[in-house]
């Protein structure tokens, strides 16, 4: 039995991306779907704009998502002249309307340090209890905590 080394010649990106594969597809709807956004977007008030993305597209309805309720309202009143301006472009004729969601958007934030802190005077009972220890790791493990007590600076 033989095995046969198959030699696939790599591919220029631009062929990957352009192609007829499942990536130029993918590519291609992302493509449309900024475009979309951004001829939405130069459509509304500023304050509003920003607001807006746009999630997909599917069974001829847009996905329109707003990071808040308030801006989803406020979309909500829009919708007619949206749904017209994104007939100017072309590719987005068949769409009927608009499906409205709300995601907010919250930044990730670091959790809280909790600083602790060991006064000297537990510090100093460590160190008597890891002096009076005959088993070398816990002795040596009682001293690391024992040095992390706040000492007092002499004036």
């Amino acid at each position: 039995m033989s095995i046969k080394v198959k030699r696939f010649r790599a591919q220029p990106m631009s062929r990957l991306l352009e192609g007829r594969g499942e990536l130029g597809s993918l590519m291609r709807t992302a493509q449309l779907i900024e475009r979309a956004q951004a001829h939405l977007r130069a459509g509304l008030p500023e304050e509003l704009a920003s607001h807006l993305h746009v999630g997909g597209y599917r069974d001829g309805r847009l996905t329109l998502i707003a990071d808040g309720a308030a801006w989803l309202t406020r979309l909500r009143y829009e919708q007619p002249r949206l749904l017209e301006r994104l007939h100017e472009l072309p590719g987005f004729e068949a769409v009927q309307g608009f499906t409205l969601k709300v995601r907010p958007v919250r930044p990730a934030r670091a959790p809280l340090r909790q600083v602790r802190r060991l006064p000297a005077r537990a510090g100093d009972e460590l160190s008597s209890c890891a002096a009076d220890i005959e088993d070398p790791r816990l002795r040596q493990a009682l001293e690391r905590l024992a040095a992390h007590a706040e000492r007092e600076e002499p004036s």
